[in-house]
């Protein structure tokens, strides 16, 4: 009995100890893989924990216009901070601090006195000021440096350029379509510090150095920027006008030269907001930069009016459902069924052909137009110019058309769509599709960059389309283009004349909705030389006071503003007549 007892203990105390040895050796194998295998990540984990991290931010690439100026470039800022552990005069750096930075004292000194690992005290600072704070040599006190974004141009071009927030990163236009690109990759500063994480004074910094963003040139051109900026605020100014907006772009390749929408805001102060705002909400204020920072051009949709009677007269010359010399009759209005839709001309322009009823823009001509061709086929061709999708231009917030349902489309609806009404697009939208009925009939996508380097100056990115197929034949474009310039020499159009040149183009006057307000659209669309366009501008005035017509006062806008860029692009001047190609 007595021996079975020393058995059983000596059982129990080998259990024991083979627990225990089976303990110990996974402590030993824990701590082993800990050393062993795992020592490089918990290494840098220790390092992490005994490190602050000072973010240098990574200086954005430029935005340029096609001849390499800068539409939005850097200005070097620093960022002033203080370190608790490392100041020894503190009242000396809250003095200082204070006149430099022009803050208050108490706001500075909260900040000093506030034990940290490190506190920002201003950020942007201007290189003359932060020089001066950094030649003081206040122990305690950092001046890390800083690139702030900067648009040598002010309001020129703002809604398409776009501007960047507090991080650099782009708000609205090409800065946020190009983000990636622009943006670069941020760099740091990595200081040790104690346990409670308190940067040690004379400390081992390491630094990682930012890579820089790419340049974006693109297709804008700083003097046709200018030219169109100076002729919509005239207008803007001379007629009252709650807004006007100018797109010029090559027809052939889609390349934007300027688009212009005044009123612009300041890049440099893009949240600034003029006129009297005490009374506003937060929300209010901001609803206000919102509106003042969208791009009509690209985001909006308008009634195009008499402009589009340009693509009614594509699809029935390409459809052959009208010829140069058939003949029609306005009495100055159409009845179509219990509806009696007017002429601009109420006592009517009586017998005319095909030709001289789009040079006196006659809407019954257009509505016996539409009817002939039928709202299935007008709706086929609706597709076939592509106006019922996007353009997609690489812009942000693109618009869509607002278009019937086809099955909703009645004789009345019909009538009114053949001359520009019931329905809206954008003003991008109308310049692509004109651009492509008038260039020989392909479909261009409008764009404004063009290519993308790196900082050794290396080509990273060239934009490139996609190939949209023809629009129209080339015999329909080149009658097309003979039918305005008519309207241009000898039409409603021949306020935009330019000496020396053929130019083509289309006027409108579009009455806004609810209709009898009293509020219209004037507009023009313009391409030069008529022949061989190079250059198409279109001019959208909204609400002008008095004279509202676009012939009167749209027109003459295109022709000043040809008469400035045709010189500069080289465009030879031509006493060249396009009848030949009407007469067909």
């Amino acid at each position: 009995m007595k021996h079975r007892h020393k058995t059983y203990q000596r059982r129990n105390a080998l259990m024991v100890f083979l627990l225990f040895a089976f303990a110990l050796t996974a402590m030993i194998g824990r701590l082993c893989y800990l050393m062993i295998v795992r020592a490089d990540h918990y290494g840098v984990q220790a390092k992490e924990i005994q490190q602050r991290e000072r973010r240098i931010k990574a200086k954005r690439g430029e935005i340029r216009d096609r001849n390499g100026k800068v539409l939005a470039g850097n200005k070097a800022v620093s960022t002033i901070s203080v370190i608790h552990s490392q100041v020894k005069e503190p009242e000396k750096v809250i003095r200082i601090l204070a006149k430099e930075l022009k803050m208050d004292e108490d706001q500075i000194r909260r900040k000093v006195e506030k034990v940290s690992s490190r506190e920002k005290i201003k950020s942007n600072v201007d290189k003359k000021t932060s020089d001066t704070i950094r030649d003081y040599g206040l122990a305690g006190v950092t001046v890390d440096e800083d690139d702030k974004r900067q648009y040598p141009y002010g309001s020129l071009g703002s809604k398409v350029l776009g501007f960047t927030g507090a991080d650099n990163q782009g708000i609205i236009g090409l800065e946020v379509s190009y983000e990636k690109f622009l943006k670069g990759i941020d760099g740091a500063i990595l200081t040790t510090t104690t346990a409670g994480g308190v940067e040690i004074e004379n400390g081992a910094e390491e630094r990682v150095e930012p890579v820089s963003g790419q340049n974006l040139t693109t297709s804008l051109d700083v003097t046709i920027m200018q030219y169109a900026d100076q002729v919509a605020n005239q207008i803007l100014q001379k007629k009252k006008a709650k807004s006007v907006d100018i797109i010029v772009m090559n027809p052939n390749n889609g390349e934007i030269y300027a688009m212009a929408c005044a009123p612009e805001f300041d890049l440099n102060s893009p949240f600034e907001i003029t006129g009297d705002t005490a009374s506003m909400t937060a929300k209010e204020k901001q609803d206000l930069r919102n509106q003042m920072w969208r791009n009509p051009c690209v985001s909006d949709t308008y009634e195009p009016g008499s402009t589009f009677k340009v693509l009614t007269s594509a699809a029935g010359i390409e459809k052959k459902v009208v010829t140069m010399n058939d003949h029609f009759f306005c009495p100055g209005y159409r009845i179509v069924e219990d509806r009696r839709i007017r002429c601009h001309k109420t006592t009517g322009h009586g017998s005319e052909t095909f030709l001289q009823g789009i040079m006196n823009s006659c809407n019954p001509v257009f509505i016996q137009l539409g009817l002939r061709l039928g709202a299935p086929r007008f709706f086929h061709y609706f597709e076939q110019f592509q106006m019922l999708s996007t353009t997609g231009i690489d812009l942000p917030g693109e618009g869509a058309t607002i278009m019937h349902q086809l099955k909703n489309v009645g004789p009345v609806e019909l009538a009114t769509i053949s001359f520009g009404q019931s329905f809206q697009l954008t003003p991008i939208q109308m310049a692509s599709t004109v651009s492509s009925l008038i260039n020989g009939g392909e479909r261009v996508t409008p764009h404004i960059a063009l290519t993308c380097r790196d900082r050794d100056g290396k080509v990273t990115r060239t934009y490139k389309t996609k190939d949209k197929g023809s629009v129209v034949s080339k015999e329909t474009s080149e009658i097309l283009r003979g039918l305005l310039h008519q309207v241009v020499a000898e039409g409603t159009g021949k306020n935009g004349q330019v000496a020396g040149f053929a130019v083509g183009g289309k006027t409108a006057t579009s009455q806004m909705l609810p209709r009898g307000s009293g509020k219209y659209i004037a507009s023009f669309i313009g391409f030069a030389p008529a022949e061989d366009p190079e250059v198409l501008a279109i001019v959208i005035i909204h609400e002008p006071q008095g004279i509202y017509y676009g012939g009167t006062i749209a027109a003459p806008v295109c022709s000043q503003l040809f008469e400035n860029i045709l010189p500069y692009l080289g465009v030879e001047e031509t006493e060249k007549n396009t009848d030949s190609a009407v007469a067909q």
